[in-house]
């Protein structure tokens, strides 16, 4: 099974007088690519900001375009978006007491997706209910393999004007629900637009680089009394993640949306070193 993963699309976002917003231009350039990847993904999870300020034009604008897909498509929400709008342009999109969260079984594996959202915040919120609810889920489920979607890192990246402290109230309460899953075997993230890899609580976590331009890579202290001309964000290109379920084991990928040539095909010279290859692997 294989689950694509975009994040941070911020269709809404207009920085320069372009015929067609930037973002929407690499959204469509993204989508595109994933539409005609090799790879047919059983299903596509956009993991949050799917619009810049949760506006009803622009989730009607990114419905319309992902409704270009042959899967199941499942839309979470970000800091820069709202419960209402996302609801309004995708009425099927599960929700749990209250909050558009849900759990649910593919292919042996639970998948499970997270409503960081506190409206009006930039940063993540994870309230006690939200906590509860998790650790039921889990705990429910404590002999099935288990990924975890959510919007923000519970992480501190080095990235510091995105950056939560590792004491907020929300990353303990995701910890607390967590705390004695084994079986979760890996959470995916957005929000830092930059692709990060870390561990929250012993658990591999990684954060997929977003649609819309990324944020600067750039670790030094920042102060919000001085500000320094540091780039902040940069029109490096788009990317997603496919991440491959063999049954046992969880495998992350990351493509880059650019163009490229291809400098080899497999063709019949090449056949002796793929079959040499599949001879060292018995």
């Amino acid at each position: 099974m294989i689950i694509a993963q975009m994040t941070d699309i911020h269709i809404g976002f207009e920085p320069d007088a372009r015929p067609e917003e930037l973002n929407r231009q690499r959204f469509r350039a993204t989508l595109d690519r994933l539409l005609k990847q090799p790879n047919v993904p059983h299903m596509l999870i956009c993991s949050g900001d799917i619009t810049d300020r949760g506006d009803a034009d622009s989730f009607t604008k990114t419905a319309e375009l992902l409704a270009a897909c042959p899967f199941p498509v499942h839309v979470m929400v970000g800091n820069h978006d709202s419960r209402e709008g996302l609801l309004a342009a995708f009425p099927d999109t599960l929700q749990d007491d209250g909050f558009i969260q849900s759990a649910f079984m593919a292919d042996g594996l639970l998948v499970v997706l997270l409503d960081t959202l506190e409206q009006g915040r930039h940063g993540g919120a994870f309230c006690t209910r939200r906590r509860d609810w998790l650790r039921a889920k889990l705990e429910a489920h404590r002999d099935v393999p288990t990924v975890i979607f959510m919007h923000h890192p519970p992480v501190v990246s080095g990235i510091a004007w995105m950056d939560p402290r590792p004491d907020e109230a929300w990353i303990l309460n995701i910890a607390a629900a967590l705390d004695g899953m084994d079986q979760v075997q890996a959470i995916h993230c957005g929000h830092l637009h930059r692709q990060i890899t870390t561990n929250f609580c012993g658990i591999p976590l990684s954060v997929t680089p977003s649609v819309a331009p990324l944020v600067s890579l750039d670790l030094r202290p920042i102060s919000g009394d001085k500000p320094d001309a540091r780039a902040l964000i940069t029109t490096e290109p788009p990317g997603y993640a496919l991440h491959h379920w063999d049954g046992t084991r969880l495998v992350s990928h990351y493509e880059k949306v650019s163009d490229w040539d291809v400098i080899a095909f497999y063709s019949p010279h090449l056949q002796p070193m793929i079959r040499e290859m599949e001879r060292e692997r018995g």
